[in-house]
């Protein structure tokens, strides 16, 4: 029991004080240190750390966009020939001028004279979604809705009444069918003309309502 109080007393001595003293201040810097240093350093790291795998993050969805927009303008691209082939199919590369002096020469060509040109309808494209609407809203039954009438085409209705014979007709008709405009006939009214042709061929009085597609 003397060992003993003799070791704590050596302890509490003022040799061993002083020693300790040293070892104390160490200890009190090192962890101010960590507190005011390593501390926050380590954190500082860290958050570098997130940014950088952020923008790492960043950069392969960027890459990935890339490749998205690649494939997405391909695809625009491809669209946009389609679209330019569909209205060129339909409307081919006349517009209602062009395609209504066209059909004055097909009538030349075939001794066919015009009595009268009559515009009925000018129809434009309108989306779907649209017509739908405003069936809706007028209380009106669903619409068959033309598929020929694609954005940038318009449909033009129009009365043709002309004097003409039989073979003359059959060949201005087959005619029609080669131009590149879609043109559909949608009503013929044949009646036999009070005229003759030279007194052997007997004429008939013509009335054809046709439907053009062309290009706006």
């Amino acid at each position: 029991m003397n060992n003993s109080m003799e070791r704590k007393n050596n302890l509490k001595s003022p040799e061993n004080i002083i020693t300790l003293i040293p070892i104390i201040i160490s200890s009190g810097i090192a962890i101010l240190l960590i507190i005011f240093y390593l501390v926050p350093q380590y954190i500082k790291s860290n958050t570098v750390n997130l940014e950088l795998n952020d923008l790492i993050k960043k950069k392969n969805d960027l890459d990935d966009l890339k490749v998205q927009y690649k494939i997405i303008n391909q695809k625009f691209d491809k669209l946009t020939k389609e679209k330019a082939f569909i209205i060129e199919t339909i409307s081919g590369s006349s517009n209602l001028d062009t395609l209504v002096a066209k059909l004055g020469e097909l009538a030349k060509k075939n001794n066919i004279k015009f009595d009268s040109i009559v515009p009925k309808q000018v129809i434009k494209f309108v989306e779907n979604s649209t017509v739908e609407k405003n069936n809706k809203k007028n209380n009106l039954a669903n619409l068959n809705i033309d598929p020929l009438l694609v954005e940038g085409v318009k449909k033009y209705l129009i009365d043709f009444t002309f004097k003409t014979n039989f073979n003359n007709l059959l060949f201005f008709l087959r005619e029609l069918e080669f131009q590149e405009n879609i043109i559909l006939l949608d009503d013929i009214d044949l009646k036999l003309s009070d005229q003759n042709i030279d007194n052997s061929e007997e004429l008939l009085k013509v009335k054809i309502s046709m439907t053009f597609y062309g290009k706006i």
